[in-house]
């Protein structure tokens, strides 16, 4: 059984990396922070109410605790957290997937400590201008404090708050996240691309590729394989790519007696295309508009 606390006075930040650095800069002005992460050195800062450096009991015994870890470090996370803890303490993670979260949380933490599943559905690259306007997703697991953190969100951080549950998050978000990046994979392995001779939906397709060409690669793991509906909307994917790409080859196949009639291509010529066609143009001043 969870005890609400009646107000927030700090809050604790496990894991410095760069989707904690941003959650850092935003919170940093409204409540004290405690931020402790093995893998990196955190500096103090007095900017702002300051950013305090501290252990993992110095983070637990904040009244909001944030796991920003990846997906899967967050059972030992939560196992160095535990024995900390105090009763009404609410603990967020903010992971990509919210089934296997939410089953960790539930599990591994104390029964009188309250638990939010969120996804910030943004990252460093698309919330460089700020967070106005932009959307995260809030899960409801245990406790009574969803409608106090959503109004804190939204009328402070002027974020779009979704209410949802872990399973309707996943679900969406294999579509979502899943093909983004899952393209996003295969563009960047098909690279160097063009970029002069470009179209305005080409441009935007590259866009969303640079905004998670940095990402960790425990996030494309977590979102590709920690999602249990992520493989079957993989799958639905490259079928329809397949059909497509057969319904293609069925429909345009050459007829092989009209190639024998033309005979053999002069040149590096492809069959039945002129050699002047499919020379490259060495850039010049002829070739400027």
């Amino acid at each position: 059984m969870s005890t609400r606390r009646k107000s927030f006075s700090s809050i604790g930040l496990l894991g410095f990396g760069a989707f904690g650095r941003l959650m850092a800069r935003h919170l940093q002005p409204h409540l004290p922070l405690v931020v402790c992460d093995a893998a990196r050195h955190v500096e103090p800062d007095g900017s702002g109410r300051g950013l305090i450096p501290g252990g993992i009991a110095e983070v637990a015994a904040c009244d909001i605790v944030i796991l920003a870890v990846p997906v899967d470090a967050l059972a030992d996370a939560i196992a160095a957290l535990r024995p900390h803890l105090r009763a009404g303490t609410v603990v967020l993670d903010v992971g990509s997937v919210k089934i296997e979260p939410a089953r960790l949380l539930l599990e591994g933490l104390p029964d009188d400590v309250e638990i939010i599943g969120t996804h910030p559905l943004f990252g460093p690259q698309s919330a460089r201008d700020g967070l106005k306007g932009l959307k995260i997703a809030l899960c409801p697991i245990r406790g009574q404090s969803i409608r106090r953190i959503a109004a804190f969100l939204r009328r402070t951080l002027a974020l779009d708050v979704i209410l949802t549950t872990p399973d309707a998050h996943d679900r969406d978000m294999a579509m979502v996240q899943g093909l983004t990046h899952l393209v996003a994979k295969i563009l960047v392995r098909m690279e160097p691309m063009p970029s002069r001779m470009t179209t305005r939906s080409f441009e935007l397709l590259m866009q969303a590729t640079e905004m998670v060409r940095h990402d960790a690669p425990g996030v494309f793991l977590a979102i590709e394989r920690a999602n249990p509906h992520a493989r079957a909307v993989r799958e639905r994917f490259f079928a329809h790519a397949e059909a497509l790409t057969q319904a293609l080859e069925r429909d345009h196949r050459p007829d092989p007696a009209a190639s024998d009639a033309a005979g053999p291509a002069s040149g590096p010529s492809k069959p039945g295309v002129p050699a002047l066609l499919q020379r490259s143009i060495p850039p010049g001043p002829h070739a400027e508009p």
